[in-house]
């Protein structure tokens, strides 16, 4: 491992920078930045950018989060991946966002890249990159499935043509909410616990999907931010949100590993929908555009083919 941690740190935080600032553009308000440090005594140290928009006229709640923080003990989030660095050191380091528009046509969009470094006396350092995206559309369109997949695989083909397919198998396991039997969204690529290809060029394609995100989901952002809506239209994508805050306060291992860790809860949370929903056995009318997301867009499938 040759490249230094200011290295790492300068891409990540540029990395914040840049998104913030063009999806800010859009929207035509800006993100508020709010930067952090964590107390003396904290069990977790390190600092952290959150940059948040809300009430915008584009996204309804977007957060993009930079963290760089170390602690004396692992979490169990961490140590269930890796058993032999339990009770050890770690320092991890990424970005995190999530983009949840006003209009219930545009997709939200998640999207996560980082690095974790852990040492143990006796257990020689480990560390590995871990991230990826996904698309959680409310009203389906095939192109933009298609679209924000092929921006993936683009990102991806020239590392390994097998890390696609891999990784996009990968996100539709993880983005899964086992109680609900369905998936969260339509899925992208996601990975983790990453170093096959040495710590530079698995760094190389971290930033590779990194930086794909605007590509992804911009021009989907752009095509239907104004689309016309109506209140039941808003209802639904209120109740589909639901869903997303389940997956993301039962399932979500980053959120379990920030809470575990000691880490900035408000930064943490701030992935959450400003509105969601909860409807008991909620009725989906046969044939309707949202039983056509239901039974054919959260299907796992190959958009690409």
């Amino acid at each position: 491992m040759t490249i230094e941690i200011s290295e790492l740190k300068n891409y990540f935080w540029g990395l914040q920078e840049k998104i913030a600032s063009t999806v800010g553009e859009f929207d035509g308000k800006p993100f508020i930045s709010d930067e952090w440090v964590k107390p003396a005594d904290s069990p977790l140290q390190g600092n952290g950018r959150s940059m948040i928009l809300e009430g915008g006229n584009f996204l309804e709640r977007g957060g993009v989060a930079f963290s760089h923080v170390s602690g004396k003990q692992l979490p169990p989030s961490a140590t269930a991946i890796r058993p032999e660095i339990a009770g050890g050191s770690f320092e991890a380091m990424g970005v995190s966002l999530v983009f949840h528009p006003n209009n219930p046509k545009v997709p939200t969009v998640h999207m996560n890249v980082r690095v974790f470094l852990a040492k143990k006396e006796g257990v020689a350092p480990v560390w590995w990159f871990g991230g990826g995206m996904d698309l959680t559309p409310y009203y389906g369109d095939e192109a933009d499935c298609r679209h924000f997949h092929q921006t993936c695989k683009n990102a991806l083909d020239p590392f390994d043509p097998s890390y696609y397919p891999k990784f996009k198998a990968h996100c539709d396991k993880y983005f899964y909410l086992p109680h609900r039997e369905e998936p969260r969204g339509i899925g992208g690529v996601f990975f983790d616990d990453f170093s096959e290809l040495g710590f530079e060029k698995s760094f190389e394609m971290t930033q590779a999907v990194g930086n794909a995100l605007l590509d992804a989901y911009l021009p989907i952002a752009k095509k239907h931010h104004a689309d016309p809506f109506t209140p039941a239209e808003k209802e639904f994508q209120e109740y589909r949100r639901g869903r997303y805050t389940e997956f993301n306060l039962v399932f979500d291992r980053g959120t379990h590993f920030g809470l575990q860790s000691g880490g900035r809860t408000e930064s943490i949370l701030m992935s959450l929908p400003p509105i969601a929903r909860w409807q008991y056995q909620r009725p989906i009318p046969p044939n309707s555009p949202e039983d056509r997301l239901m039974n054919y867009f959260l299907k796992p499938r190959d958009w690409l083919a």
